[in-house]
């Protein structure tokens, strides 16, 4: 059974982006009175980009999995509304018809859209206001030339053929890169790694060895300084690491989040249970 995600306003997103940075915003200006300049103030402070980061990623994935499911179900939907109108109906009718079927959550859009046909709105304005809410790349291509094929009448279901292919080709096409660059991401994964086993290794066989002795004239720096340093280029590393990986795995910065909470956690937990 596939779990359906359900849609996330552009506005609750915001809300929660803004909630979550000012309860950041607090944890820092508190620990920074506490414990300023002490290795409790770094965690405080992990913390608090944890707290700002973690809300919008989950929205944003959630938004990200309703969008996709939405693109994948419209060449199904296309495929309806030609055999409908094949045997006669109109493309409001069709329409109609498809709102009964399940399309994922496109069904709730169809449904909505109907309705507002039944309540007196214009085929096209309420056509239009379901490429608005739903707002994805594919729809906003696809709403107008439905738009202009029903304006200028003839056969409709001449255009919604080559627009299905047209969609399904896309997905395709788009599926394909994900998977090309799947392995660019798991290489920032590895070099995140890597880097992570570099500096436990460097500090527990190397720096914690020469605590005190005079390296070209001034003392080495003491493990709990390192230790901060060490950390403090960890969470630099793993947030805008994850961020590139979202960049290129994904095509967005924002895609890229997740990417960097997930980073930032192994180097946290790594570091803490190893160094």
């Amino acid at each position: 059974m596939v779990v359906e995600m359900p849609r996330i306003e552009k506005s609750k997103k915001k809300l929660a982006s803004v909630v979550s940075v000012s309860v950041a915003v607090v944890i820092i200006l508190s620990a920074y009175f506490m414990f300023w300049g002490t290795a409790t103030f770094d965690e405080f402070v992990f913390f608090a980009v944890t707290v700002a980061v973690f809300p919008p990623t989950v929205l944003n994935y959630v938004d990200y999995k309703w969008r996709k499911a939405v693109d994948e179900h419209l060449p199904d939907l296309f495929r309806s509304v030609v055999q409908a109108q094949e045997t006669g109906l109109t493309l409001p009718q069709a329409l109609e018809g498809a709102s009964k079927r399940d399309y994922g959550p496109l069904t709730a859009e169809l449904i909505r859209m109907t309705t507002q046909i039944s309540w007196g709105m214009s085929f096209e304005e309420a056509l239009l206001a379901l490429g608005r809410r739903v707002n994805t790349v594919l729809m906003q291509r696809t709403v107008p030339m439905i738009v202009e094929a029903s304006c200028s009448g003839g056969r409709v279901e001449k255009v919604f053929d080559p627009m299905g292919k047209f969609i399904q080709t896309t997905l395709l096409l788009d599926k394909e890169r994900r998977n090309q660059t799947r392995s660019y991401t798991a290489i920032i994964y590895v070099a995140f790694f890597v880097f992570v086993f570099t500096i436990i290794l460097l500090f527990k066989s190397f720096f914690s060895s020469i605590e005190g002795l005079p390296i070209l004239g001034s003392a080495v720096m003491a493990p709990e300084e390192m230790q901060r340093m060490f950390f403090h280029m960890t969470l630099i590393q793993a947030f805008f690491g994850g961020l590139v990986a979202g960049k290129m795995g994904e095509g967005t910065i924002n895609a890229g989040l997740k990417h960097s909470l997930i980073l930032m956690l192994c180097g946290y937990i790594a570091l803490k249970l190893l160094l």
